[in-house]
């Protein structure tokens, strides 16, 4: 089952979080970011796994999961980060933490790490959706969908084919194997896309975080993605998939061109969930090389 959601009243935002509590006394909290279109849903089986190492809180992002969207309007992954900023220091008292980013929660977790140093114990970014020259034809098409007014038509469009059905696609392309669904988690993902159908911020909830997020793309400035690697001062550990059709492991050759104390890890047999095909891989890379 997943874990108990609750809502944190913060003064920017509400933002719907899953617990995972500790069986460790004194355990250090850890947060969970999940990626675009995705929810807190996405890290239960890696929560099960590090619950013995960390008090853990997955969060939905703003607009995403049961969160309503930022009052700010704001989804730039900088936004984003802004917020579970808020949520650490407010709820969790500003202890630093251990920070799990996937896809675009990894590009959260990265500006989270980078400008708020002192809230940060380790990094981990599985599949990150960081600036990368190799495009994939399983992403070649956001740039369509993020256009002003194509992306609209696209997405409401999207929006009106059934449920299971778009949870059935999102699983072929994030899986590298599909078959290693587990029943209930495919089941829980179709409950929760019919619950946000009746959301009227749903779509455009994705189209501001997609279009913030490809914004740092093409960003020349100091606070550019692969800037900003270098600010990070924790362990980092970086995890790719091997089969991801979304984020090319390819990419993991710049990892630690940039950030100061990083490991890298690529998953033969993984998509572009990591932490939900294999988290049993990704807790023991976690705990190797950000545990301590």
């Amino acid at each position: 089952m997943p874990w108990p959601r609750t809502d944190a009243f913060l003064p920017s935002r509400t933002l719907a979080v899953r617990h995972a509590p500790s069986t460790t006394p004194g355990a250090p909290g850890a947060v969970f970011i999940h990626g675009l279109g995705g929810s807190s849903l996405n890290w239960t089986d890696l929560m099960a796994a590090m619950q013995s190492d960390v008090d853990g809180y997955a969060i939905d992002l703003g607009g995403f999961g049961q969160s309503p969207p930022p009052r700010d309007g704001d989804m730039t992954p900088a936004g984003h980060a802004a917020g579970v900023a808020e949520f650490i220091v407010d709820e969790l008292g500003g202890a630093p933490v251990h920070i799990l980013g996937n896809s675009l929660g990894g590009a959260v977790a990265l500006q989270l790490a980078a400008r708020r140093p002192d809230l940060a114990r380790s990094l981990t970014l599985i599949s990150p959706a960081l600036p990368s020259v190799y495009a994939t034809k399983s992403n070649a098409h956001l740039p369509v969908i993020a256009m002003p007014g194509v992306g609209e038509r696209l997405v409401e469009k999207y929006l009106t084919v059934p449920a299971e059905q778009r949870v059935r696609g999102t699983v072929d392309v994030c899986f590298g194997d599909p078959e290693r669904v587990p029943e209930q988690r495919t089941a829980e993902a179709l409950e929760e896309a019919e619950a946000r159908d009746h959301l009227p911020y749903a779509a455009d909830a994705f189209l501001r975080s997609l279009r913030g997020l490809l914004r740092t793309y093409v960003d020349r400035g100091p606070q550019r993605p692969w800037k900003l690697a270098g600010r990070v001062q924790c362990p980092t550990l970086v995890v790719y998939g091997r089969q991801d059709p979304l984020v090319d492991s390819r990419a993991a050759h710049r990892v630690t061109k940039h950030f100061r104390h990083a490991n890298v890890v690529v998953l033969p047999a993984s998509g572009h969930v990591a932490q939900m095909e294999h988290p049993d891989l990704v807790y023991d890379a976690w705990a190797r090389f950000c545990r301590g």
